[in-house]
């Protein structure tokens, strides 16, 4: 069974051989993107469809290999990539510095615009960056337009708000809760086929390009596909495949002439860039990034703490109906604990936030401040509830002996008691609590985890990052740790 347990682990851990002789190529990408880059092909959920799914098999192809799909998070394919999980990454990568820098970029096959879009009735309103001084403008973590917006916060006083997909930047733009969107035309396009009351304003704040990354080692690789992708360009293979899903434009055609012409392409234009994270050292861009960490654990902090105290106020008041209320009232009791702990986390903040907004639009601190609370009350009203029944019986009814009444026997005699049985526990939630809290990153919230997830991206390494995000997470919880720790020695019972 030991030798059974550690085949099953190896296999899990060690991604899987490719084929004899190596006549795979292995391409990793996130199907939750979507089309027109990947997904799921509605009338064949098992098949992906999306022009990164026809360009991968045009490289393949011209390679003589079989093409293999790697599911990989958006946020992780440059990671995997570096690690050897998959050959190629294909998923609508943008070409940055930092890319450059820490992979093996093939040349570019798309160019994309930075376009802003704007609800239909701000479309004479906001025209530009610069219009919306003062205003929310979402985008996506990590990206160029991310960058241009940080660069636009500093000098133009917009406020961006960093999404994890590009569905809600939309769907909340129509809903108010952001004033514009920031993202490549593809993108835009797209979401305005589908979301109705919103229009993509004509000009363009930036220009970027897509293009596939390797690993270092794999230059040799990357070569041949750049050989591949200029045959593409010169046979209309590449322009073929963009029409086929309807985003071939004459953008495409000069950066094909540009290539074809020997041009080198610049990895992104239309605002002035800071120097590069990944060529100042990860030191030194640690340093330029530590006070956006240290804002952001401000916010984990705070936000901790206050779901923490609504998590404690209602577990208090959850225990004590579970063990003086009626029946209704206990069986509704217990059917929220259950609701609560049987779900996940992450489906109840997207309910709070997405799923009521066209009821009760909630802002989006508020939303992970409730949806924090109300999850972890469940925990600690069972570890109450326990810590209550925990109290001798012969302790009770000797207090009622004495005249106390109900009341009196719960706050003299059950509850201090009780209190100093939870602590422990209480205090291992409060740490599990602020770990939790990187979750609300999908309501928009810049919590330290998203940040050190931004940073991570933009230096091209998570190890400098990884670090200090773990040193921080470690000063906000050692304190309370051993704080902890200090009041169970004071309160303990002598043997």
């Amino acid at each position: 069974m030991l030798a059974l347990a550690a085949s099953a682990a190896a296999l899990l851990v060690c991604p899987a051989p490719a084929e004899p002789g190596g006549r795979e190529l292995v391409w990793a990408a996130d199907p939750e993107g979507g089309a027109p880059f990947v997904e799921a092909d509605p009338a064949h959920p098992d098949r992906l469809v999306g022009f990164e799914v026809d360009l991968a098999g045009l490289l393949a192809a011209r390679l003589g290999l079989t093409p293999r799909f790697l599911n990989v998070a958006f946020t992780s394919i440059d990671q995997s990539i570096r690690r050897g999980d998959a050959d190629i990454g294909l998923n609508g990568i943008e070409d940055t510095p930092a890319r450059r820098a820490a992979l093996a970029t093939t040349i570019p096959y798309y160019e994309f615009r930075e376009v802003l879009s704007v609800r239909t009735a701000d479309a004479g309103r906001f025209r530009s960056l610069a219009d919306l001084r003062g205003r929310r403008v979402a985008t996506l973590g990590g990206t160029i337009a991310y960058e241009i917006l940080q660069h636009a916060e500093r000098d133009l006083g917009v406020r961006p708000v960093s999404y994890d997909d590009d569905l809600h930047p939309y769907s909340d733009l129509v809903l108010g809760r952001v004033d514009a969107v920031l993202l490549d035309n593809v993108l835009a396009e797209r979401r305005r086929r589908t979301i109705p009351g919103f229009v993509v304003q004509p000009g363009s704040v930036a220009v970027g390009h897509y293009v596939g990354v390797l690993a270092l080692a794999n230059r040799r690789l990357r070569d041949a596909i750049d050989d591949v992708l200029r045959g593409a360009m010169r046979d209309g293979s590449l322009e073929r495949i963009f029409r086929s899903w309807g985003i071939w434009n004459d953008d495409q055609r000069a950066l094909y002439r540009r290539l074809l012409g020997g041009e080198p392409v610049p990895p992104a234009t239309g605002f002035d860039a800071e120097p590069d994270l990944a060529a100042a050292g990860p030191w030194a861009a640690a340093r330029r990034y530590l006070p956006s960490l240290l804002q952001a654990s401000a916010v984990t902090l705070a936000l901790s703490c206050l779901s923490m105290a609504l998590a404690a106020g209602l577990g208090v008041l959850m225990a004590t109906g579970r063990l003086y209320g009626g029946r209704a009232l206990r069986s509704a009791l217990a059917g929220y604990v259950e609701l609560m702990r049987g779900t996940p986390l992450l489906l109840q903040l997207f309910v709070l936030y997405y799923g009521i907004a066209a009821a009760v639009r909630l802002p989006a601190f508020a939303a992970a401040l409730l949806g924090l609370g109300l999850n972890y009350a469940a925990y600690e009203s069972e570890i109450y509830r326990s810590a209550l029944e925990a109290v001798p019986a012969g302790q009770l009814e000797a207090a009622r002996t004495l005249g106390l009444s109900e009341a009196q026997v719960f706050r003299y005699v059950r509850a201090p008691q009780a209190f100093r049985l939870a602590l422990a526990p209480m205090t291992n939630d409060f740490v599990a609590l602020l770990k939790d809290s990187s979750l609300v990153s999908v309501l928009t919230v810049l919590e330290l985890t998203k940040q050190t997830q931004i940073f991570a991206t933009n230096l091209g390494s998570w190890v400098v990052p990884g670090l200090l995000c773990a040193a921080l997470y470690l000063a906000m919880s050692l304190p309370l740790s051993a704080l902890a720790r200090r009041l169970e020695r004071r309160w303990r019972v002598p043997a």
